[in-house]
């Protein structure tokens, strides 16, 4: 904490902190608050940050984050060192797998960023962060590259990349393996890019869950190219609650690749955390003008084309452009599409085909 207030305090053009090749940190939970006097800030992070070694270890009352940057406006990280949230005694207790007497719901996320503004991160490392990896809450102009992201499939919530309240955020060249969503979505959250990203194993791209408590959502303007996914439980998906409003629009997934993957093409817009728990509603977030261009790849399940939308507040402007899912097994000699209340048009070869009402 030194190190950083006197980086912080620093006067000059641009202040660096260093985290020294080699060397091991361990890190009990930190906010690096802003704003700081430099314009630009430099963590050159080449050694290793370490968490504490599980729930027993913890000495914070707030079991959200770890580490966090707050307020901190030009900040750039890189140097090819390693962020390690050492999350097996979080998982182990997890009320999701473990349910019963001090489990916990949850867990602390790696790393943090709220309202930070031209952020760059490049070629770090994380391993095995107790729930969300990275989480970027109210950042807008924000680039992130050459990430390795790595916890097992079985690990619950460890979302690879969260973005919240976000504007104008790039996630290109990185390589996520997770419990959860590689990249997911949240809500007021616009001109996302993200591509050339390797997913899997987790439960693929996912814009939302939106909507839960009933809110207006505002989605717009989300790019999601030359992205390959290899054995996930989901591949671009789309999932909405039933109480929530608003409009998810202008949204394009391109030159993707599947393998093996349980549901390549999604939109759930009866998303539910427990089943059969989610009453019925009048209610419905619009989702309007997404595109489905060169898919390819095998499914896992029989129906590899799910749209199932609002019965309240139909899908528009769904366009399937060259779409080629084949079975990725023997059990199912031709794949399916399947469709509620999801219009749009088609163009190119569609298979499974298309079912969508133009």
């Amino acid at each position: 904490m030194k190190a950083w207030k006197d980086t912080c305090s620093e006067a000059a053009s641009s202040a660096s902190l260093v985290i020294p090749k080699g060397k091991q940190f361990l890190v009990h939970p930190l906010i690096f608050t802003g704003p700081c006097k430099s314009g630009t800030i430099n963590v050159m992070l080449s050694g290793t940050i370490l968490a504490p070694n599980g729930p027993d270890q913890w000495n914070s009352s707030d079991l959200s984050t770890w580490l966090a940057f707050e307020g901190v406006n030009g900040l750039s990280i890189s140097g090819f060192g390693t962020i390690d949230g050492r999350g097996k005694g979080w998982w182990d207790r997890s009320c999701r797998y473990h349910p019963g007497q001090g489990c916990f719901t949850l867990a602390p996320t790696a790393l943090r960023f709220q309202n930070c503004n031209n952020l760059k991160m490049l070629n770090t490392n994380f391993h095995n962060s107790p729930q969300t990896h990275v989480l970027l809450l109210g950042c807008q102009n924000v680039e992130l590259g050459f990430l390795n992201i790595q916890s097992p499939g079985t690990s619950p919530n460890t979302d690879g990349i969260h973005i919240q309240f976000g504007r104008n955020v790039s996630i290109h060249n990185s390589q996520i393996a997770d419990g959860d969503d590689c990249i997911s979505i949240g809500d007021k959250t616009y001109d996302i890019k993200i591509n050339d990203i390797k997913c899997g194993p987790g439960h693929g791209v996912s814009i939302g869950s939106l909507g839960r408590d009933g809110e207006a959502v505002q989605v717009n303007n989300i790019k999601v190219k030359r992205v390959s996914f290899h054995g996930t439980t989901n591949g671009v998906r789309i999932k909405t609650w039933q109480t929530g409003r608003g409009l998810v629009q202008n949204v394009t997934f391109t030159n993707i690749n599947f393998a093996a993957v349980e549901n390549p093409i999604i939109i759930d817009q009866y998303y539910c955390d427990k089943l059969d728990s989610c009453k019925p509603t009048d209610t419905g977030v619009h989702i309007n003008d997404v595109r489905y261009s060169k898919l390819i790849g095998t499914s896992q399940t029989e129906v590899a084309i799910n749209l199932n939308c609002s019965n309240n507040v139909p899908c528009t402007g769904i366009t399937l452009d060259n779409v080629r899912l084949v079975s990725a097994t023997h059990q199912f000699n031709q794949l399916v599409s399947s469709c509620n209340h999801a219009f749009g048009l088609n163009r190119g070869i569609i298979e499974p085909k298309s079912c969508l009402k133009i």
